[in-house]
């Protein structure tokens, strides 16, 4: 299939490794042109290398929200031009429950889980508005609808994430821009391996495998393309069947 991308403008924060990477690849893949940022100019430097000449890097700390505000601007003058698509993304929180979760854990949380998509949405959306197209994703995680006891933080924050883009959805409906967040299960990332180390994660998972970073990141570009024009709003479950609600 067409995903109608081409030479289209794509930012992904926090695209150096895992889903970030993946989703990068796929975008970049489908002849968009893609910026990515991250802290670490060394794994930079390899993720721009891996997805080929019309990507560019930038190094950006998403955890202040006005790192997002710049990797947007940096990126509109790197690629030439307004962004048409805008992935937002950031790394995970640490572990914690949610009596033990100190206050200043929650709020880094929400400032790099939270604000920071929020920071970057505004950034690029007049632009969006303006030209009657754009595409807003934000990767969450399945702990915004099934909410994780060991990730208390980080399913708060996504949760406000969530809430944020369905709200946003309403709004620029009219002007043709899409907003939707996609959520993940476990996937072969560093981040899952950090957390859980070399123990059977398959137990509840349906599929019985945890997921391919490759997948996701073709299911997160096709919600960035042409033909998903009419998916707005949405929750995207992306998790081998893990989570059993019917909401």
């Amino acid at each position: 299939m067409d995903l109608g991308i081409t030479g289209r403008r794509a930012i992904v924060a926090a695209g150096t490794a895992g889903l970030g990477l993946a989703t990068a690849q796929a975008l970049a893949d489908e002849g968009a042109l893609v910026a990515v940022c991250g802290r670490n100019p060394d794994r930079l430097d390899a993720a721009v290398a891996a997805l080929g000449p019309d990507a560019v890097g930038i190094v950006a700390d998403l955890a202040d929200p006005f790192g997002a505000v710049q990797f947007a601007e940096d990126a509109e003058d790197l690629l030439g031009g307004t962004i048409d698509i805008c992935v937002a993304n950031a790394g995970g929180p640490p572990p914690g429950f949610p009596s033990t979760t100190s206050l200043d854990e929650y709020r880094h949380a929400l400032e790099l889980n939270s604000l920071a998509t929020i920071a970057l949405v505004h950034a690029v959306l007049p632009a969006m508005r303006a030209q009657h197209w754009g595409r807003i994703l934000a990767i969450t995680s399945i702990g915004a609808r099934q909410p994780i006891p060991g990730l208390a933080a980080s399913s708060a924050a996504r949760a406000a994430t969530t809430s944020f883009i369905k709200t946003l959805s309403v709004e620029v409906g009219p002007d043709g821009v899409t907003a939707n967040t996609i959520q993940p299960g476990l996937h072969a990332t560093d981040r899952v391996k950090a957390l859980h180390g070399g123990a059977d994660q398959t137990a509840d998972i349906p599929l019985d495998r945890i997921g391919d970073p490759d997948d996701f990141g073709a299911v997160a570009a096709f919600l960035c393309s042409e033909p998903a024009n009419y998916i707005t709003g949405a929750s995207l479950i992306v998790d081998g069947g893990a989570s059993r609600g019917l909401q």
